[in-house]
Formats: structure tokens, sequence, C-alpha cells
């Protein structure tokens, strides 16, 4: 009889030790889902591409490299009347002051791509700030004027980068369709690819220094001309106050 009553009493005890058990592993799996819907919530997002009922759209380039083809892609933005944003490296800067100028004087819009090209998610917040500023400081030293506007190398965003791009009343930016020229692919393939992506308020990136990037540049820009299209500078796309970007990185203007 007694070992009866110590085996209930055992099985007892283990039972309520296993409900215990259950109920913190279902408080930590609560208190882990909300940490992680709090930590999805307050995500920052740069600006993928813009809401907005007008047929705009913003070209954008990454300089990174070399400048041989300064002049033809200029030739080919003007032929279009497009302006486009240039997002250079202040390496970029230092070894091509001549370019930057060229597409200043041409009336494209000059934007922050970091000083050296590196990895920001590899820095901290203190240490992306300082690259940005370093090359700022390049831009305005070359044309007289800093930017407002930041795209991280390799579009590897974090919150401190874009905390650090806020903290200097600048904003970054991202892209919504990519040529993925830097690969290496077609005339063909660019052309496309960029033409079939394309809608209202779409950024489009593109490499300076690419091989097949100006002669694609040509047939996109008389394709989006065709179909209505003006091409305006990032800064001139964006809003600038009053606004939000959506989970997709899309910006809108806030309703009155």
């Amino acid at each position: 009889m007694r070992y009866l009553l110590l085996t209930k009493r055992s099985l007892f005890i283990a039972l309520l030790l296993a409900l215990s058990a259950i109920l913190v592993t279902a408080g930590v799996s609560r208190q882990y889902r909300t940490q992680s819907a709090a930590n999805t919530s307050e995500r920052k997002i740069p600006i993928y591409c813009v809401e907005t009922d007008e047929k705009k759209v913003a070209i954008t380039f990454d300089a990174a490299w070399g400048a041989e083809d300064t002049d033809e892609l200029l030739e080919i933005l003007a032929a279009y009347q497009a302006k486009a944003t240039v997002f250079v490296v202040g390496d970029w800067v230092r070894q091509n002051p001549d370019a930057v100028k060229a597409f200043a004087e041409a009336g494209h819009s000059i934007a922050n791509h970091s000083d050296t090209h590196t990895t920001y998610s590899k820095l901290s917040y203190e240490e992306i700030k300082a690259d940005i500023q370093r090359c700022n400081a390049e831009i305005e030293k070359c044309i007289g004027k800093a930017p407002t506007l930041v795209r991280v190398p390799s579009g590897d965003y974090t919150n401190d980068a874009i905390n650090a791009a806020e903290s200097l009343s600048m904003q970054t930016i991202q892209w919504s369709v990519d040529s993925l020229d830097w690969q290496g692919v077609s005339v063909e393939e660019m052309v496309e690819r960029v033409t079939g992506a394309v809608e209202n308020g779409s950024i489009l990136l593109f490499h300076n220094d690419v091989k097949n990037t100006p002669e694609a540049l040509r047939q996109i820009l008389q394709i989006l001309s065709e179909r209505g299209y003006q091409f305006v500078t990032v800064d001139e796309l964006i809003y600038t106050e009053d606004f939000r970007i959506d989970a997709t990185g899309k910006q809108h203007k806030n309703a009155a």
C-alpha cells in the first residue's frame, strides 16, 4: 500500500513538473515571438521606389571604378533629356574629379555611395557615419555642394546605416529595377529586364564603366520615352517630408 502511495505521489509530482515545463516553454515562446515581432517592426527600410501617378522614373548609376564612358553616358542622357543621379564612391571622386564635375555641370545629381565601398554591416554606427561624412567631404570639395542622398555599398542596409544617414539629414536610397549590368548581361537581356519591370516611380540601377551599359541605356531610354516616361533625379522623385515607407520599400506621401 505504501508503495502504491509513493508511486501515485511520484506520478503526481512528475505531472506537475511536466505541466510547469510546458507552461514555461509556452511563455518563452510567446515572449520570443513578441520580441521578434517588435524587432521586425523596428527594422528600417530605405527608399526602393515611389508611389506616384506621374510617369516619372529615376535613372541612377553607381560609380566605383573607371570613368572612360563618361562622355558617352552624358551624350545619351542629353539626347533623351534625361537627368540621372550618380552615386559616387569617395575614392572614385578622388581619382576622377573631372568626371564628377562633368556630370554635375550637365545637371545630374551627385550622391554618396560610401567613401571606399566598405561593407557597412561590418561597421559600427560611428564608423558608418564617419565613412559617409568622408565621402560627403570629397563631393563638396569637388563640386561645391554636399549630397543629400546615400546608397550603401551593395545595398547592404542596417538600422545603423539608415540612422547614421538620418543623423546627417540624408535619405537612404535603394533601387526597384536592377539592370544587372555589372554581371555582364547582354544588351538585349538588359533592355528586356529593365523595360519589363519599370512602372511609375521606379528607381533604376546601372553602373558606369560597364561594357554593355551605354547601348542598353540608349535603347531603354528610347522605349521608355515612347511610353511617355520622364527621367528625373532621385531628389526630384522622392518626398522629403510627410511621408512613409511601406514594408516593400515604396515611399508614399501621407494624405493631407
